[in-house]
């Protein structure tokens, strides 16, 4: 197998020509020149390298990887890159020095999130380490393979550890989905730990962060929204950060479509047991909201930034009560005090 080095200008060349000098991924490297157009072999360039890649020698795969690189910046920059790019700025979700696990189930949304936040440290501003952390809680070997097979064509350096969640969640006959998501992020985090991590991210997108809204105000009485990042409870040190937040999942699929790209679903025992039957089979809320929120999208098509921006707009003076981490507050503390009441709106 032949070693190839990429440069910032998508520039390929065997790493022979290196002629065997230490090779330090984002700095600048004095390098020869390729022949051709009136350069001798030398001759030398600065050029910083973003890649070290080993080519498998599969033509295929090769190009296969290059045509999905390239259309995250050329033609989804604007429904995929620009929104992911807004979602680091906007809420600081990546600083110089940091070394995150990128956390790949196998799904469309973490596989796309692997392949941006390589783009990112590629091409971006700042100085991060990525480790890219698939758990195997019990797959069945079609299904891990696949992810495997997945990782090789699109060149994500996989590193898989072993559980066995899915035997714990798999006899459990309250809400498994949600214990089956605790436990599988409580396993991440603390391998990321174990492996030098201080971030985790996930591959949440625009489309679950408005679902949980509408789940937690239907099914939990609560308005509560699924933030772009938060500090782990229970690892210390640790964060968790979404930068697909801003992702709607239409323009995934499309991506996904766009390269032939097959990946998971929820591959889990009990989903599987179901596959075949009603969508509301088994408590599937979040089935039900998505369909909801789909069925609204017809008579207005605003629908999703308007739910979006509803936790952003919170008006505490037309709440009810609220709490916080000094506990809970309702409207009558202020109203018995004399504060003046408030004025009735046109909602109203």
């Amino acid at each position: 197998d032949e070693v190839f080095v990429t440069n910032a200008l998508m520039d390929v060349m065997p790493v022979s020509l290196l002629q065997e000098r230490h090779l330090d991924l984002g700095a600048y490297q004095e390098v020869p020149q390729l022949q051709g157009n009136g350069r001798s072999p030398d001759q030398t360039i600065p050029i910083k390298i973003n890649r070290i890649t080993c080519k498998k020698g599969n033509p295929y795969q090769m190009e296969k990887c290059d045509q999905i690189e390239r259309s995250l910046i050329k033609k989804y920059r604007k429904p995929l890159w620009r929104p992911f790019i807004k979602a680091i700025q906007e809420y600081d979700l990546i600083q110089n020095g940091d070394k995150i696990a990128v956390c790949i189930s196998g799904g469309k949304d973490s596989m796309l999130l692997a392949k941006l936040m390589q783009e990112l440290q590629r091409h971006g501003p700042l100085r991060f380490e990525l480790v890219f952390l698939a758990m195997n809680p019990g797959y069945s070997e079609q299904n891990q393979q696949q992810i495997l097979d997945n990782a090789a064509l699109m060149d994500i350096p996989l590193t898989v550890f072993e559980s066995a969640i899915f035997d714990v969640v798999e006899n459990v006959d309250s809400s498994p989905c949600y214990l089956c998501a605790r436990m599988r992020r409580g396993n991440l985090y603390q391998k990321a730990q174990e492996i030098g991590c201080n971030k985790i991210a996930l591959g949440h997108h625009f489309d679950d962060v408005i679902e949980t809204i509408l789940m937690n105000m239907f099914y939990g009485g609560t308005i509560e929204t699924m933030m772009p990042k938060l500090h782990s409870r229970n690892f210390e040190g640790m964060e968790l950060i979404r930068p697909l937040y801003h992702v709607k999942e239409a323009d995934i699929i499309a991506w996904k479509d766009y390269h032939q790209l097959t990946f998971l679903q929820c591959a889990c025992r009990f989903t599987e047991m179901y596959e075949n039957q009603p969508s509301d089979l088994g408590g599937f809320k979040r089935k039900e909201v998505k369909a909801l929120i789909g069925q609204l999208r017809e008579t207005s098509p605003l629908i999703d930034a308007n739910i979006f921006q509803s936790v952003q707009s919170v008006n505490l003076e037309k709440i009810i009560s609220c709490r916080d981490g000094e506990g809970r507050h309702h409207f009558l503390e202020k109203y018995a005090d004399g504060a003046e009441r408030p004025q009735p709106d046109m909602v109203e």
